[in-house]
């Protein structure tokens, strides 16, 4: 399955640069938007670039992350250049909106699927995640840093207006790679703290057929009676982002001071999670 989604994946990227962005001057982050530079101000050939540019990366990744990771990588990099290497399809619009939107999807889509099977066709992931380590800046802020650095080179060599369309493909490729990688239905985790937390474990799992974990917490502490608290269920659940609305009438109806905080989680493996009850469908 690893080799299904770098395969497919790969394909998407090479017809996204083929057929949207380099006809047009688009670029996208990391090591190939600077390939696509080198190669149109320069002429430099771009496979030479892909793989020139990579190989430090690649090699960091092998020390830094591990062998299976830097030869899927490499793996990765490699069949992209031998698609476009082979690959000759013309542009199918000149409209540049549908060219940015389109390439940075299929280019999002390639991306992400590469991810899933488990390598990189861009070393920047690998030098952000070193860095990450040795600085105090976020692995995303040390990303749109490099990345904003390139988009500037753009417009340097190419002009405002092909750099302004990158910066569009670029950040419709980061979207669907987010959704390829993380998942269209994302998940959030609800926590509730009720004082009919009984009626609310029993709603929780047998109408909408979740699983709850539950904490033992204390309730009270508000300003004019900070002395008074009472001991509690503090209930956690997972659902969809499509069903939280729901579960929150659904809790209200029992408990219309019930307290709830919300959370975005990035996976959820295991346990209850899609089975949706009836009742409050």
């Amino acid at each position: 399955m690893s080799i299904f989604y770098i395969v497919t994946g790969v394909f998407c990227a090479a017809i996204s640069l083929e057929v949207f962005m380099l006809p047009n001057k688009f670029l996208d982050g990391g090591v190939t938007g600077i390939a696509i530079i080198a190669n149109l101000h320069y002429g430099i050939n771009l496979n030479v670039l892909l793989v020139v540019i990579n190989i430090p990366f690649l090699y960091l990744g092998w020390k830094k992350i591990g062998k299976t990771f830097a030869v899927q990588s490499t793996f990765s990099v490699f069949l992209l250049v031998a698609v476009l290497e082979f690959l000759s399809i013309g542009p199918i619009t000149r409209d540049l909106v549908l060219s940015a939107v389109f390439g940075g999807i299929l280019m999002g889509l390639g991306i992400g699927l590469i991810i899933r099977g488990g390598g990189l066709i861009d070393g920047f992931e690998v030098i952000t995640e070193f860095v990450q380590k040795n600085s105090p800046l976020s692995a995303s802020e040390i990303t749109v840093f490099l990345n904003s650095l390139i988009m500037l080179f753009a417009a340097i060599f190419f002009g405002i207006e092909p750099a302004m369309y990158s910066i569009l493909t670029y950040f419709t490729a980061i979207k669907m790679t987010d959704y390829v990688v993380e998942g269209f239905e994302e998940y959030t985790a609800l926590t509730i703290i009720s004082r009919e937390e009984d009626k609310v474990k029993e709603l929780i799992v047998k109408d909408f057929g979740k699983a709850i974990s539950v904490y033992k917490g204390e309730r009270g502490y508000l300003p004019e009676t900070f002395h008074i608290k009472h001991p509690c269920d503090i209930i956690m659940t997972v659902v969809t982002r499509l069903e939280v609305h729901r579960m929150k009438e659904a809790i209200k109806n029992i408990d219309p001071k019930a307290f709830f905080y919300v959370q975005t989680i990035k996976e959820v493996k295991g346990g209850v999670i899609k089975r949706v009850g009836k009742k409050h469908s």
